[in-house]
């Protein structure tokens, strides 16, 4: 059986413009890099193939340039690596984002996990994984930090809190969305670099995964983008002088008049 990780090129988020009067956000012409939060997915599937055997596939959309991460995929271990990739697949919210990609998953078919990094850098929206389980109709848990026990129909995972964790049973087939705590990223080999840069990545459109072209039409998105902004400027910080006792007063006032402490 399969496991699916869902994988994402993001833009290098130092280079990210925004244009509030055409109310876009501008991104840079180079090719980005592989969303940091999807390599924690990515090492998780490649580990439970590891022990329980099956096969990896890197699923992505986006267009040609999203190929450079799903090769990195290839590089450290994934079997096989799909590409979703349509003009048609442009500008889409997550509403279609997670549309299509389970689209992809069920044409993949024969899964038993789906896994995600908790968000995508340029996003942060957290919306997708979510949204792809509802669309496969499947059970989910966001957030998971550890595997405790894994079969072929059930899994039990802590799933990160504000307050520390919750232990989830969940069913299989399962959408779930890891953070960074769950491992270490292994670097990929020199044989599996030269694996992945001859290797031949499936790419599928809108004919392939059988969607009609009017589904992904801008009166299906169910967000509209009002307004778009920088974030304001850090304001000046305020250094405190003295003696150690003096600053440490002065900081403990700062501190009750804010109501921090």
């Amino acid at each position: 059986m399969n496991i699916i990780i869902c994988i994402k090129q993001v833009p290098d988020i130092g280079s990210i413009k925004v244009d509030p009067q055409a109310k876009k956000i501008i991104f840079p012409d180079s090719p980005g890099v592989l969303n940091p939060f999807d390599a924690y997915a990515l090492e998780e599937a490649l580990r439970i193939k590891e022990k329980r055997g099956g096969k990896v596939f890197g699923l992505s959309l986006g267009g040609p340039e999203s190929e450079f991460c799903l090769r990195e995929a290839l590089s450290l271990g994934a079997d096989e690596a799909v590409l979703l990739s349509d003009e048609k697949f442009k500008n889409l919210d997550a509403y279609l984002t997670s549309f299509v990609l389970a689209q992809g998953i069920k044409k993949i078919g024969d899964y038993y996990l789906i896994l995600f990094g908790k968000q995508a850098v340029d996003g942060d929206s957290s919306l997708i994984p979510a949204e792809v389980a509802e669309w496969l109709d499947l059970p989910q848990v966001i957030f998971v930090k550890k595997f405790d026990e894994l079969t072929d129909d059930m899994a039990n995972v802590r799933r990160m809190t504000e307050d520390g964790y919750d232990t989830v049973e969940i069913s299989l087939p399962a959408v779930i969305s890891v953070v960074k705590e769950i491992n270490e990223p292994r670097l990929p080999s020199l044989k599996g670099k030269m694996r992945a840069k001859s290797a031949k990545i499936t790419v599928w459109n809108t004919q392939d995964l059988q969607v009609e072209e009017n589904r992904l039409g801008e009166n299906q998105k169910s967000a509209q983008i009002i307004s778009v902004s920088p974030p304001p400027p850090r304001p000046k910080g305020e250094i405190l002088e003295g003696s150690p006792e003096e600053i440490a007063e002065k900081l403990a006032a700062k501190l009750r008049e804010a109501q921090v402490i």
